[in-house]
């Protein structure tokens, strides 16, 4: 009798355990989302720029009645100008970029003076008249200084060369004691050649679409000293002593690869709970 309720109690055992374990859920084990990366902003873009340039002429000198005598221009300046541009660069990384920029400076006229003697007098003042214009070549780095919301701040630098075109340089001579006694106006041929430049940039870009950028900023251009005109009547030839251009410059770029987005990846689907099966 014994063995028989213990048979009994352990066969009521196995089957409750059997039917726990059909009642028990399945936990699904979750699948964790493949990790996804955040590309760079990287690529090439165009550029185009215009501005408005505060020139200042470092001074001019010329030889003055001989090889032997070079003295300067007692007056020497010339206008602003006004500035546009365009060029081609790399975008590295989210902070580097550098561009090749070509600009046009447009023309900017000299007003010069000097004084010593001439044939109308033995004190004589010169009325001296000329213009420049010039073409800037550039590769310029810049570091990007984060970006907040839209806008990101730069600064950068730039090496390259300017070629600068004097027009000829006309000056009348006239007694300083009676300035309607003049010689006749004396034309000396322009020269042009190119100079060593450098440049420092600030600014700020601003987003205006996935690829298009907003630039204003600031460049200080610096253009080595040349020639400036040649010899004609007993005068020359000149050059100047380069200039410094301070430039406020608006412009924009466009980034080709600007509205590339990483692909993105869609979480699992629930796996939905298993339901009990009874037997």
């Amino acid at each position: 009798m014994k063995r028989s309720l213990a048979g009994i109690f352990a066969a009521l055992l196995m089957t409750s355990n059997a039917l726990a374990a059909d009642l028990a859920p399945v936990e699904p084990v979750p699948e964790m989302p493949p990790e996804v990366t955040v590309t760079e902003s990287t690529g090439w873009y165009l550029r185009g720029d215009v501005g408005y340039g505060f020139n200042d002429l470092r001074g001019a000198r010329y030889f003055q009645g001989s090889n032997g005598n070079e003295v300067d221009f007692d007056r020497a300046e010339i206008d602003d100008s006004f500035i546009v541009g365009g060029g081609v660069g790399y975008q590295i990384n989210n902070y580097l970029r550098t561009d090749l920029t070509l600009d046009y400076l447009s023309k900017a006229d000299f007003h010069g003076s000097t004084s010593g003697s001439c044939g109308a007098g033995p004190d004589c003042i010169s009325r001296d008249r000329s213009s420049l214009t010039a073409w800037n070549l550039m590769a310029n780095a810049y570091v990007d200084l984060g970006t907040y919301g839209a806008i990101t701040p730069y600064v950068g630098a730039g090496i390259g060369g300017t070629y600068v075109n004097w027009k000829n340089l006309k000056n009348t001579s006239c007694d300083a004691t009676n300035p309607a006694d003049c010689d006749d106006t004396v034309s000396h041929r322009g020269k042009g050649d190119w100079r060593f430049s450098y440049a420092l940039m600030a600014g700020a870009s601003v987003d205006v679409t996935c690829n298009v950028k907003a630039d204003l900023g600031y460049r200080f251009l610096h253009v080595d000293g040349g020639n400036m005109f040649g010899y004609a009547e007993n005068g020359g030839p000149g050059r100047d002593k380069g200039f410094n251009v301070h430039e406020v410059r608006a412009g924009a770029r466009y980034l080709f690869s600007g509205c590339e987005q990483p692909v993105a990846y869609e979480a699992p689907p629930e796996i939905p709970l298993q339901q009990p099966v009874y037997k």
